[in-house]
C-alpha cells in the first residue's frame, strides 16, 4: 500500500466517538479516531515497509503515528530516526506508547531512555521512563544493570512529587515495572513505592487512575508473577 491508500483507509475506519476518546488523551488534529484493534487489521499490510512506516509517522496524523509505531521494524531504526520521532511526539499516546515502545525495543534502548528521562521537556522525559519500564519487561534480569536501577529508584523516591504531570505518571509506572518485571528488586521497589505513597496526576477528562504502587505489585504477587517477562512491548 501507498501512504496515501493507508491515510484513505484510516479514513474510512475513523470514528467520531473514537476520535473524541483520542482528544480527551490528549491527541490533537489531524485524527480519523481509528480503533487500536482496526490498526493492528492493516499491520500486514505495511510492517514490510521500513520507509512506509517512517513517511506514515512524519504525516502528524494521530492514526498514522500510531499505526508507524506498530509496523515499524524496531531492530532497523536509527537513533537519528528515535530522536526525531520523540521530538515530534507531541501527545503522551505517542511518546510514551509508540516511540517508547520501539524505542526499547530498539539497538538504542538504553543510551536513549537515560539521555531522555533527564530532558525538560516533559514528553520526552516521560518517553524516557517509559523507554526503560519497557526495557525491564523484556530483558532478563542478567542482562540488567541492577546498581543503575536501584538508583533510578532512589531517585524517584526524592523527585517524583516534584516533577512535571506525566514524568510523574511514568516514574510511577517505573517503580511498578521493577517491582514486577525484576525478580531481585521486587521487595525494595514495594518498599519505595510505600513511601511514596498515592502520586497526584491530572488525567484531564478521562477515566484514568494513577495506580498505586503498593497495591499494585501486592497483587502482582499473588498470582505468582514476579520476574515474569513479556516477549515484545510494542502494542
Amino acid at each position: 500500500m501507498t501512504r496515501e491508500e493507508v491515510m484513505k483507509r484510516l479514513e474510512e475506519l475513523g470514528t467520531e466517538q473514537t476520535k473524541k476518546t483520542f482528544i480527551r488523551h490528549g491527541a490533537k488534529e489531524p485524527l480519523y479516531g481509528v480503533k487500536v484493534g482496526d490498526l493492528k487489521k492493516l499491520v500486514k499490510f505495511v510492517k514490510k515497509d521500513q520507509e512506509l512506516a517512517k513517511s506514515l509517522y512524519d504525516t502528524g496524523n494521530y492514526d498514522a503515528m500510531y499505526l508507524a509505531g506498530i509496523t515499524v521494524n524496531p531492530k532497523l531504526v536509527t537513533k537519528e530516526l528515535l530522536q526525531d520521532w520523540v521530538k515530534k511526539a507531541y501527545c503522551y499516546g505517542i511518546s510514551e506508547y509508540t516511540v517508547a515502545g520501539v524505542a526499547a525495543e530498539s539497538s538504542y534502548a538504553l543510551e536513549l531512555a537515560r539521555e531522555w528521562i533527564d530532558s525538560e521537556l516533559e514528553n520526552i522525559a516521560s518517553s524516557g521512563w517509559s523507554t526503560f519500564s519497557n526495557h525491564l519487561s523484556i530483558t532478563s534480569d542478567e542482562q540488567l544493570d541492577i546498581e543503575e536501577i536501584r538508583q533510578l529508584l532512589n531517585r524517584v523516591e526524592t523527585t517524583i512529587h516534584q516533577e512535571k504531570n506525566r514524568v510523574r505518571y511514568t516514574m510511577n509506572n517505573f517503580v511498578i515495572a521493577v517491582g514486577t518485571f525484576v525478580k531481585e528488586l521486587h521487595d525494595e521497589a514495594l518498599i519505595i513505592g510505600e513511601k511514596i505513597g498515592k502520586v497526584e496526576v491530572n488525567v484531564g477528562n478521562t477515566a484514568c487512575k494513577v495506580p498505586l504502587v503498593s497495591e499494585y505489585l501486592k497483587k502482582v504477587a499473588d498470582r505468582g508473577k514476579i520476574g515474569s517477562k513479556k516477549k515484545t512491548c510494542i502494542c
